[in-house]
């Protein structure tokens, strides 16, 4: 009997990077309980639901604070068990996609839109005849079109006996293509745009609106934006940043061990910090990041709104995937000093979001330098406010798909520079 109670014990252990995300999710939903009753959570959720998701919807302006926090938790619960159902090792880059299921669960991710999606990767994975943990990436990136499901099941009036399914069927064919995309894209930013599959997310969706447009349907970007709750989020997350470091220092030996060598990984993928530099000094890593995202938006003044929280998220998530303080910052700052000299509002939401997700860019920094991390933040902030409407705010990732242009131009540049640099030097040294 007792060979058997270990072998279930054994069985059902779960490990502790999993426990940890897991604990994330029901954090977030026993928060939510504080926000709100049960009966107001569940009426959030229905609004959140049958909204039409693209960018910028606020779920908390959407549902409230416990609606918004609720989603979150769920989809940050279901996301992790997914993973772990199909036995996949919980590394880096997955924990990258979990935490970005969790952030953008505040603007525009929910269960009814990220399912169809979900489902068409794993019919690819069949059709490849692929086990489907191979896929896990697209699965979890790809529900960034979740928006273009929501806009046709509730966006253009259509009656919800054809709305639902043809939303679906659309969410279906995405998921489908998104694998073999993502895998093409890659080669054309070489790696140096962290959100690759947001660069992909935004060729589909580029391709989606235009199609619905030729069917007289027009899709164009919203603004609904919450405010007033800086405390609130603040104590959430700063607690629970701060709980990551400390857990991570005591995984960790009581040290800050191997983050010297962290802070040296140029970050360009697959930069996998888990399978590098062990789990706790990555989850130490993925906290000071939250800190660092968290503080940088209340010192300049901003809010901490649905969207800027999800793009703290994505930010501590991708800490685990090739994201540092020493390359990020330079990012942070190109953004910041682009809005200073533009015309656009420095405090909006378009342009805090700009700052925090363009930090997909962080490879550049980490590759070649501050100064070109700075400049590659001011390029970016420049584009991405003129490609939304390319997809009519279908695509959540829309700061990835800026930024797979931007590393797609730059890095030949600087390439081309280092190179010339690097002529002068051999030709100067043989004189």
């Amino acid at each position: 009997m007792t060979n058997v109670k270990n072998i279930k014990n054994v069985k059902y252990k779960i490990p502790e990077k999993y426990l940890l995300v897991y604990l994330l999710g029901i954090y977030l939903i026993i928060v939510s309980l504080f926000f709100d009753s049960p009966k107001d959570i569940l009426n959030g959720l229905k609004n959140i639901i049958l909204s039409p998701d693209n960018l910028i919807t606020d779920y908390v302006k959407v549902g409230g604070m416990g609606g918004a926090y609720f989603n979150s938790g769920v989809l940050t619960i279901l996301s992790t068990f997914l993973v772990r159902k199909t036995g996949a090792t919980l590394n880096g880059p997955l924990i990258a996609a979990i935490f970005t299921v969790c952030g953008f669960s505040f603007f525009g991710k929910n269960i009814f839109n990220s399912i169809p999606i979900t489902l068409g990767v794993y019919l690819y994975s069949k059709f490849e005849k692929t086990e489907f943990k191979n896929y896990l990436l697209p699965a979890l990136f790809g529900s960034a079109l979740g928006p273009l499901v929501g806009e046709i099941a509730f966006g253009f009036g259509i009656p919800l006996s054809k709305s639902i399914f043809f939303a679906y069927l659309a969410g279906i064919i995405v998921g489908f293509v998104l694998p073999p995309l993502s895998q093409a894209f890659l080669r054309f930013h070489q790696g140096f745009n962290l959100y690759n599959v947001g660069f992909t997310a935004g060729m589909v969706g580029m391709f989606a609106t235009a199609v619905l447009k030729m069917f007289d349907m027009e899709v164009e970007t919203v603004n609904i934006i919450s405010s007033g709750n800086n405390i609130k989020h603040a104590i959430v997350f700063y607690f629970c940043f701060i709980l990551m470091i400390i857990i991570g220092f005591i995984l960790n030996n009581k040290s800050f061990k191997n983050y010297k060598e962290l802070l040296k990984n140029t970050g360009q993928l697959m930069a996998d910090f888990i399978s590098l530099y062990g789990f706790p000094i990555t989850l130490i890593n993925m906290g000071i990041m939250g800190i660092i995202g968290t503080t940088f938006i209340l010192i300049i003044g901003g809010d901490l709104t649905g969207p800027t929280v999800g793009g703290i998220l994505t930010i501590v998530g991708f800490a685990a995937f090739g994201k540092h303080p020493k390359n990020t910052i330079p990012i942070l700052i190109g953004v910041r000093l682009a809005t200073f000299l533009n015309t656009y509002d420095s405090l909006s939401a378009s342009t805090l979001l700009a700052a925090l997700f363009g930090t997909t860019l962080a490879p550049i920094a980490g590759k070649y330098g501050v100064s070109a991390g700075i400049f590659a933040g001011f390029c970016h902030a420049a584009l991405v406010a003129n490609v939304g409407y390319l997809h009519g705010g279908m695509n959540l990732y829309n700061n990835g798909f800026s930024g797979g242009f931007i590393a797609a131009t730059l890095v030949p540049i600087f390439d081309s520079i280092i190179s010339a640099i690097e002529r002068r030097k051999r030709y100067y040294e043989k004189q």
